[in-house]
């Protein structure tokens, strides 16, 4: 049979041999059926092999900080992707504790020919594969569902910054920009009915923060996800250009976290964008974000293991910021102040305000936010732990290399270039609040966020 997912995407992770046995796919960071490479290449070796297909979701009781918030929105989009995949002849199974040893036995019991991942350039998910791939005695393969360039293939180091990054991911567009085959229903069955899932009793063991309650803004799974793509395509993707950085109107996707949970394929996005009827000016300016910034944060966090951290800096920023690390700084917050939007601010507040009630905050003032957590505090460490922290908990999209990526350009220069120097943040580009009254009516936001917080 013909090999529909393209070798690039795949990387083998071990030297165990293919065996006999059903194939399982260790579902993660592409949480959905549909326009999933991981998915189909599993399917593909099931075919060839003539085995059942089986997919594993490892249920980690506490997960970087995630919260009641995260975990719920995850389960209810795993939910839906048993259900569909009952429907195409694919066992489901869920698993919990830590993968490294449940995949693994998982993988014994089943008597497993070969276990397919999805691709994820985090540490905890390497560290993870690392140790399976130690102790599995059957073919492991990784599948990178979530990039639409590989980024494996995309560079294979570090890049400085998008005007590095845009020309070789440009370059090879046209070779993984295709369209995605649909999967259909898996002719070789298991051979023993599967066990009933218990989502309630799974949810009641997770280790987890259970004040951050969840939020009714975003809808989970990939049919809600398909749904609300169609809405901004059809509805906001040409005003998408002109009203992206204004956080008083609705003029962004509100897509980021479908995409973090892979209940939505960029693939499959940016395919219909490109076919949008709309200016190409909005169009250019949503792919830009979609491909070549998205997957830059997937690069810098592959290729820097401190990506959370202040050590990730660009040198000229670690040394800037050391220079003026003695500046008196005007303000000073303790990590409370901060999460309870008590700064003198009222538009960080505001920021704030919309991250812990909405559970996603407007992507310009998520720059914002995170450069005045540098003025306001001691050191860039402390400002990136913060921000970190506080993105994780509330945000939907937390724990993402977006966020990662976007903490750290803010704080320490990440994918940006050396500005004028200045007090506190050295030659890190500076933003202040005059300069976003400039950008949008900042008073008609922040009565937003007081309206919402009043409820």
């Amino acid at each position: 049979m013909q090999q529909i997912v393209n070798e690039k995407r795949i990387s083998t992770l071990n030297k165990a041999p293919l065996c006999d046995g059903p194939v399982i796919y260790w579902m993660s960071r592409d949480q959905r059926v549909e326009d999933n490479w991981a998915l189909l290449y599993a399917r593909e070796l099931a075919l060839k092999k003539k085995a059942p297909l089986a997919v594993i979701f490892c249920l980690v009781p506490k997960f970087l900080g995630a919260t009641l918030r995260q975990y719920g929105y995850m389960l209810k989009g795993l939910v839906e992707v048993e259900n569909l995949l009952t429907r195409l002849n694919i066992g489901f199974y869920l698993l919990t504790g830590k993968p490294e040893l449940e995949i693994a036995r998982f993988c014994r019991h089943m008597g497993a020919g070969a276990l397919v991942s999805d691709f994820s350039p985090l540490r905890i998910n390497r560290s993870w594969k690392k140790a399976l791939s130690e102790n599995l005695e059957t073919a492991f393969f990784e599948v990178d569902a979530h990039n639409i360039v590989p980024c494996r293939e995309a560079s294979p180091k570090q890049e400085y910054a998008a005007y590095t990054f845009r020309p070789k991911i440009n370059k090879l567009l046209s070779e993984f920009m295709t369209d995605i085959p649909k999967i259909t229903r898996h002719p070789f069955s298991l051979p023993s009915q599967l066990p009933s899932i218990n989502w309630h009793q799974a949810a009641q063991e997770l280790e987890i923060d259970w004040q951050v309650k969840e939020v009714n803004n975003f809808k989970a799974g990939e049919k809600a996800a398909r749904e609300m793509m169609c809405f901004f395509i059809e509805n906001k993707l040409a005003r998408y250009e002109a009203e992206r950085n204004d956080p008083t109107l609705d003029g962004q996707s509100n897509l980021s976290p479908c995409l973090h949970f892979g209940h939505l394929s960029a693939q499959r996005l940016a395919l219909l964008v490109k076919e949008a009827d709309v200016p190409d000016a909005s169009k250019e300016a949503f792919l830009e974000e979609l491909i070549v910034r998205r997957e830059l944060s997937d690069n810098f966090c592959y290729h820097n293991a401190h990506y959370d951290s202040a050590e990730a800096f660009p040198r000229w920023a670690k040394e800037s910021l050391a220079e003026h690390a003695g500046d008196p700084r005007e303000y000073l917050y303790a990590p409370e102040d901060f999460e309870a939007g008590k700064t003198h601010d009222q538009l960080w507040n505001a920021a704030q305000t919309e991250m812990v009630t909405r559970g996603k905050m407007h992507g310009y003032l998520r720059m914002y936010w995170a450069k005045k957590i540098l003025e306001w505090t001691t050191s860039p460490e402390e400002a990136m732990k913060i921000a970190i922290y506080l993105n994780d908990k509330y945000s939907l999209d937390g724990r993402d290399p977006n966020g990662y990526s976007g903490i750290a350009w803010s704080i320490g220069g990440v994918h940006d270039r050396a500005w004028p120097q200045r007090p506190v943040f050295g030659k890190v580009r500076y933003m202040s609040y005059r300069g976003s009254k400039s950008k949008f009516n900042v008073e008609k936001y922040i009565r937003m966020q007081i309206k919402v917080k009043k409820g």
